[in-house]
């Protein structure tokens, strides 16, 4: 199965939702490539631009990410941005 060689990544702080209950504004993106690896989730491994993540190619999700080395801080999240952006 081929999956796709970049995401652009969206860091969203989850406590800015609105009312309705979509997310608010994303605060920092980043291209991220695939690695060739599989992380501990069992989905590909893609870095890039300081984010690392394992990403469900069939459904999009963000399974497990790394924000400059770092988890994830409560109150955040991270989403793939509707159109894919191809790296380089």
């Amino acid at each position: 199965m081929s999956h796709p060689q970049s995401y652009e990544l969206l860091l969203i702080p989850d406590h800015s939702r609105t009312r309705t209950g979509a997310p608010g504004r994303p605060i920092r993106s980043a291209v991220v490539a695939a690695t060739g690896d599989t992380g501990a989730s069992g989905y590909p491994r893609y870095a890039g631009e300081g984010m690392e993540a394992d990403i469900d190619p069939e459904t999009r999700t963000v399974e497990a990410v790394l924000i400059d080395g770092d988890e994830l801080d409560p109150g955040m999240s991270v989403q793939v941005a509707e159109g894919m952006r191809p790296a380089g």
